[in-house]
Parts: C-alpha cells; structure tokens; sequence
C-alpha cells in the first residue's frame, strides 16, 4: 500500500493556511515548544474517545502500533468489513494518498454508519470541515455511508454515581453539511497534495488566520519579525464624581474574593456536569474597618476529593453576615456561587445572601470611569494592574493564570507527594496575588485626586 500524503490532521492545516502544512512537513524544527496545557488538553481529548467506544460495545479496535503503521490499520479494518464485523474503532481508510480514522464505523441494519467524537459540548465549523474529508476518503474507498455523525458531551448530564456513557455523550448528524463540502474537499487536497510533492513553500502573510480555528504551532517563528503598528488608545481620563459615588456604596468589612475553577470533560464528582467550572480554591483579603489590619485567608481541595462542600462551609465562615464582598467580573464569581446553590441546595439560601453583596471592581473601569491608555482596551485585571501598580507582577510566578491553575490542580493527584507540595505553594501565590491585586487597585481609586 503506497504511503499517504494527507492525514485529516496535516488537511485541516492546509485548511487554515498551507504554509502551516509546509512547515509541518518540511520545517518542524520551528514548532512552537509544546507546553504542559497542550498536552494535557491532547490527552483528555484521547481519553474521550476511548470511553465514547462504551456507547456501541463489542466493537474491534484497529488503531495502528505506532503512528507509521497507518497501512495496518487500513487493512485489518478492511478485512473486517469483508468478515461482517458491526463495529470497528479506529477504522482507517486510504484514498489517494489520504489517510483518515473515524473513531467508531458501526452497521446498522446493514447501513454503515459513522461517529467521530470531540471532546467539547456542540458541533463547530471546524467538525464538519474535517468530517467531510472523511466522509470524502471513506466513500471513495468504496464503502458507502448512510450517515454521518458528531458525537460529542451532554452538558444536560448530572454524574450521580457511575458514569453512564448513553446520557454522557450524545451526536447530531452533519450528513448534510458534509455532502455540500464534497467539491471542496476535492479541489483543496488536490491542491495541497501538489502543494507537497512540488515543495513549493507558499506566501502566506501572518494574520488572524493564525488562531482560527485553532493556534498554529509555527506562530513564534512567522509573527518574529512582524512589526504590529500601535494603536492610539486616547488619553488619561478619570471621573472623579463617578468615582466617589461607587466607593461610597462599599460598606465595611471589606472583603477581596477570587474563585478558581477546574472543569472535567467527564464529571468526576457527583452533581457536576461535562466541563462544569468546579471552584477549588478561593483567596480571600478583608478589612474589618477602614485603615485595619489586612488579613487573608484561603482554600484549597485536595486535588482528590470532591471540594466544594468544605469549600462552601469554609467560605460561609470567612465572609460573615454583612459587608461588600469585590470580586474582579462579577457574572463569574456569581454563576460559580448559583452553581454552589443549586448542587448543594441545603445552603442556598446563605449563598445567595453572598451573591446579593457582591460587588465588581471592574466597573470603574469597564464604564471608563478611571481610564488609561496604559490599559490598551482591556479591562482584564492582568491589564489595570501592570498599570496602576508596577510593582506587583504575575510574571514572577510558576502559575500565572486560570488556565494554568486549572491544567496545575487536575494533575495534582497525579504528582509525587513532594511535587503536589510545590504546586499547592504555586496555586496558592497565584490566587493570593489576585486578591491583593484587587485591594491595591481599590486604593489606587481611593487616593484619586
């Protein structure tokens, strides 16, 4: 069998910009270094597929030993098919010269039918584009398909006790979609085929294209001589009055609150959802009256356990009966706390009383009361801060945002007990340096001449 050109994967770049398949195929010494998210994201990507397989059981896995021996796989899934096998996993496929797998190829009532499963919530553009290459390669290769699906997670899916893989997953079919791009699929692997074999590199400027759908892997090396022009961003402006009036709302105590969140693609606790931002940590600086002591206190799950009942218990404790509670974009801390409320309904009533003091910091800035150029159009506090107070930095720290402390908290079991105990410090500086931020920057506005 002769050596494939395309995969789906090297289509799908050509798709987003052909210089990203040249520099994958003849240039990949300039990738991008692969960071830890990354792989973790791979990984659970993997794993979902490998459970999706519970939902049509009994089926025969064909994946390849290794990632060059694609030609195994095409024939054992052939000879399967010949030898009434219902359900193949992994079912791979050549046609000329491209390579596909579909995750599960089932026969229904002699029907062939596909499912390829996503590790996300709802069928997106870049599905159907790379679905339609397989339907492409599938049929050519002359096995007919009656359908043609995306099975992906059930956000509606309440975990209570073991998984339960038939309301876990669920699929729409994209047979539609899929016939209408079967000309462009043609034309475009047709193009990109010649594009490979002449070794022609393309011209192709850097652009948004760069990220969508998805972030290239060569960006570091085609954005590194790439002057951006500056955008003028106005002048200082600052609303004294408006100001005034939104620090006197604030009643004492003063409490700084930060969230953060972890989000399994499959739930790992009872009550949660697929991707359901589970909170595992809080940071927490309060004054009791004006000019006090600063105080803080915190919580953080083991990394094991489900953590949010003591989470909930420790918070109720820390934040009292009354006082405004700023928080820095508040529809995230308070559909955090509804979540709270509604999978832990015996304190509802006590965290809606919290989500009725919050207060968002952002909003002097997000009305553009307190305005600085500085800002450059972002209202983040990654942005105000660097502004506002020079002297505090996320840049110093082994976790320097949510992303990362998710990724950090949910391979904390997974650590070496010496290893967790340095991660924990990480988690722990991170959602400090939030807080404090946010008591720094209310000075700032305090001291507003």
């Amino acid at each position: 069998m002769a050596k494939h050109i395309l995969s789906k994967s090297t289509f799908m770049y050509g798709c987003q910009c052909p210089l990203r398949l040249y520099m994958h195929k003849f240039k990949s010494e300039l990738r991008n270094p692969i960071d830890e998210e990354q792989t973790a994201v791979f990984t659970m990507g993997t794993n979902i597929g490998l459970l999706a397989q519970g939902y049509f059981p009994g089926g025969i896995d064909v994946s390849p030993p290794d990632p060059y021996s694609y030609h195994i796989s095409v024939a054992k899934t052939q000879e399967l098919i010949k030898a009434g096998q219902k359900i193949i996993y992994e079912a791979a496929f050549n046609f000329d010269g491209i390579l596909c797998a579909v995750d599960i190829l089932v026969n229904e009532k002699g029907n062939w039918h596909v499912y390829e499963v996503k590790n996300v919530t709802k069928v997106k553009p870049a599905h159907i584009k790379d679905a339609s290459l397989q339907y492409y390669v599938i049929t050519k290769s002359g096995l007919p398909l009656k359908d043609f699906s995306i099975m992906y997670l059930d956000t509606s899916y309440v975990k209570r006790g073991n998984i339960e893989i038939k309301k876990l997953f669920t699929y729409s079919s994209v047979l539609d979609q899929v016939l209408d791009n079967q000309k462009f699929i043609e034309e475009k692997a047709d193009a990109l085929k010649e594009m490979l074999r002449t070794k022609k590199e393309p011209l192709v400027e850097p652009g948004d294209h760069c990220f969508d759908p998805y972030d290239c892997d060569f960006t570091e090396h085609c954005w590194e001589n790439v002057v951006e022009e500056k955008e003028d961003y106005g002048k200082l402006a600052i609303d004294k009055k408006a100001i005034k009036e939104f620090l006197a709302e604030l009643e004492y105590p003063l409490y700084f609150f930060d969230f953060e969140t972890v989000g399994y693609p499959v739930p790992v606790y009872d009550e949660s959802r697929p991707y359901q931002a589970v909170p595992f940590q809080y940071s927490l600086h309060f004054q009791q009256k004006k000019d006090a002591e600063l105080e803080h206190v915190y919580y953080l799950g083991d990394g094991i356990n489900d953590p949010r009942e003591a989470l909930i218990n420790q918070m109720l404790e820390h934040v009292k009966d009354k006082g405004s509670i700023l928080v820095w974009y508040k529809p995230f801390e308070s559909g955090k706390l509804k979540n709270l409320a509604r999978d832990f309904p015996k304190y509802e009533k006590q965290i809606i009383k919290i989500i009725d003091r919050l207060v968002d910091l952002r909003d002097p800035f997000n009305f553009g009361h307190y305005y600085h150029p500085g800002f450059e159009g972002s209202t983040s506090i990654k942005s105000v801060l660097p502004v506002l107070i020079p002297d505090l930095s996320y840049g110093d720290l082994e976790v320097q945002d949510g992303m990362a402390a998710s990724t950090t908290y949910a391979t904390l079991k997974e650590q070496s007990k010496k290893e967790q105990a340095k991660l924990r410090l990480a988690l722990l500086d991170y959602c400090h340096l939030d807080t404090l931020a946010m008591v720094k920057i209310l000075e700032k506005l305090v001291n507003t001449k």
